[in-house]
């Protein structure tokens, strides 16, 4: 029960990684935020959350959309108080290099990885400064770090929260407010799973990605939770301004001379 009294706002939390740290920060003890676009999702993680006593509600928004942003804000903290912790994690994926992305896409994943961001961390950091914590994390993405094919505008969106990690770390540090990011690499989730089922040969394809990652499998989504809740936790008290590679070797396997 780390987070008993505290109050943690996830984004893009109806369903995939998103789900898998709302659960996680209701399994012990905080009153979560579940923020996404699909409002019948949310609505049902809640439902499950209340119904093994947890204290959770439903916050249905498009965070690109600033008056979206702070009405879901207002009935957070009008339920729950002050954001203790906020997880900024909602995320579109267009796939294509630059020339095959549409300008439409590319702004939308802009908007929503980037803007909504920007957006729900502004947010919520006025209520922080206030409390004199608080723990901001951004869900990032080893494709921002390594030249994955076939998705520029998502890499440049994750590689962008990285540098926006150590900016707000060095502005908030002294204040109270940790900020830090998560990389992972690929996880067992429903964005792989939509990836795949586009693909002309899934089963071939998923074999690769395992293959890719030098521990021998694409990561679970508990195991991204499970560090998001540490960097959270006072466990990591003297931690801000990092950024979490959970790839299994992905990202040093990419920095090696290749044959």
């Amino acid at each position: 029960m780390r987070f008993e009294g505290k109050t943690a706002l996830v984004t893009g939390a109806a369903r995939g990684i998103g789900r898998g740290i709302a659960m996680r920060f209701a399994e012990e003890g905080a009153c979560v935020g579940v923020l996404d676009l699909d409002e019948t999702a949310c609505q049902t993680l809640v439902d499950e959350m209340l119904s093994t006593g947890g204290e959770a509600i439903a916050l249905a928004a498009d965070i690109s959309q600033p008056a979206q942003v702070n009405s879901a804000l207002e009935q957070l903290n009008a339920r729950f108080g002050a954001v203790n912790v906020l997880v900024n994690n909602a995320a579109v994926m267009p796939a294509g290099a630059i020339h095959e992305t549409s300008l439409d896409d590319f702004d939308r994943c802009v908007a929503v990885n980037l803007r909504g961001t920007v957006l729900v961390s502004r947010g919520v950091i006025p209520g922080m400064l206030a409390l004199g914590e608080g723990s901001i994390i951004h869900i990032a993405s080893v494709t921002g770090l390594l030249g994955l094919p076939g998705i520029a505008a998502y890499s440049m969106t994750k590689g962008a929260l990285i540098a926006l990690t150590r900016a707000m770390s060095t502005d908030y540090a002294a204040r109270g407010i940790r900020t830090n990011s998560i990389a992972p690499g690929t996880i067992d989730s429903p964005m792989l799973h939509d990836f795949l089922a586009a693909q002309s040969d899934p089963d071939s394809l998923r074999q690769e990605f395992d293959g890719m990652h030098p521990i021998g499998r694409v990561g679970t989504i508990a195991e991204v939770a499970n560090v998001c809740l540490f960097l959270a936790s006072d466990e990591a008290s003297f931690v801000t301004g990092a950024n979490y590679t959970v790839d299994g070797g992905l990202s040093v396997k990419g920095e090696q001379p290749q044959d």
